[in-house]
């Protein structure tokens, strides 16, 4: 067995058995009388670097390749997530691996994400996968049917909220560094298809075992972001947008967000008490980058922390090299929004505002308030 799935294999057996060893006294609350207190048990977050800065793995700063070591200000907790969750009342969301045994800890809910996960199954051992975090989930369901009871558990699991938030790096490091010659063998068109097919697949999985609220994230404008620019700019005669981004770039993660948009449409009209929403982070941010100053940014295209043209040539080492104001730029670091944008982009996911209706059909409020 290769080390890092020995280590994986080793942390989630240790996880299992200390929750195994606890028995929880539990019993889901009654739905509210009134429709101003929320209704949800749980708030379970699967992603990459959108929803975990790199904590979640032992050796994420030997393994990371992306030369951008914090991609975030040092904590979760500028991460949207984390501040939805904030929102709902909820405490910090501890990862995967940080569980020590408490199934109290577990009914608040579990960050599976990881700074570098992608959809499609990586060959690297430095990724995880949208499958290896699903898994992780059904171990945690298994758990909650010991502690809890099979019927308690299906009550639990039903009106808890799931949250997803992939495909970027899928994009960066698999497209457009044609990694095992992707990029050759695949057009946009069919690489969003498989992208998408296999999000629709976890969906379906997660509804079968009684999941019921999903909250879907799109795909960010990777064309704007420093790191893009700076490399597409200075190898090829790519197109810009009059905004300092990328088009072609954007026109790819425009290609999945609808196609993902689409498929949850028909999710929903599908699956009998689903309540799937789509969040257009993508249409969030273009709105920002197109008014910055309306927003209160001044800087669109360079990174708070980073080094050289446009911060981008290497990523953030350090939170000793970030910028003195970060509240005055969108982006982080190479491919990551900072702790201001966030903030903007959960105010208007959780309420509808300031950024009118980036989620859909309804905004995460409602789908809490449920």
């Amino acid at each position: 067995m290769k080390r890092g799935k020995f280590v994986n294999f080793v942390l989630g057996f240790y996880f299992l058995m200390g929750m195994v060893s606890r028995v929880a006294s539990w019993q889901l609350p009654e739905k509210p009388l009134s429709v101003n207190e929320p209704y949800f048990t749980a708030f379970n977050v699967l992603g990459d670097s959108s929803v975990d800065c790199g904590e979640n793995t032992l050796f994420y700063p030997l393994l990371h390749h992306n030369l951008s070591l914090i991609p975030c200000n040092g904590s979760d907790s500028t991460l949207i997530p984390h501040r939805l969750a904030a929102k709902m009342g909820l405490p910090y969301i501890p990862p995967f691996y940080s569980q020590n045994g408490s199934v109290e800890a577990l009914l608040n809910g579990v960050n599976y994400g990881s700074a570098q996960a992608t959809i499609m199954n990586p060959s690297s051992q430095s990724y995880q996968s949208l499958n290896q975090q699903e898994r992780q989930v059904f171990e945690t369901f298994q758990l909650l049917q010991l502690e809890l009871g099979e019927e308690s558990a299906k009550n639990f699991i039903k009106s808890s909220v799931f949250y997803l938030s992939f495909g970027k790096d899928d994009y960066i490091d698999l497209f457009l560094r044609n990694f095992s010659g992707v990029m050759f063998r695949y057009s946009g068109q069919q690489f969003a298809h498989i992208l998408v097919n296999q999000m629709v697949h976890v969906i379906r999985n997660l509804y079968d075992a009684n999941v019921r609220k999903i909250i879907c994230m799109g795909i960010l404008p990777l064309g704007c972001t420093p790191r893009t620019v700076l490399e597409w700019y200075n190898s090829t005669t790519a197109d810009d947008d009059g905004k300092g981004c990328v088009e072609e770039i954007n026109e790819l993660v425009l290609e999945y967000n609808t196609m993902l948009n689409e498929n949850i449409v028909e999710l929903n009209a599908e699956l009998p008490g689903a309540q799937i929403i789509f969040c257009d982070v993508y249409q969030g941010m273009m709105e920002i980058i197109s008014n910055p100053n309306y927003y209160g940014f001044e800087e669109v295209r360079s990174a708070c922390c980073g080094l050289g043209l446009y911060g981008a040539l290497i990523g953030c080492l350090s939170v000793e090299m970030a910028c003195n104001e970060g509240s005055s730029h969108v982006w982080w670091d190479l491919y990551n929004p900072t702790q201001a944008v966030n903030s903007l982009l959960a105010d208007s996911a959780w309420s509808g505002h300031p950024l009118f209706s980036i989620c859909r059909p309804i905004a995460i409020r409602d789908l809490v308030y449920s």
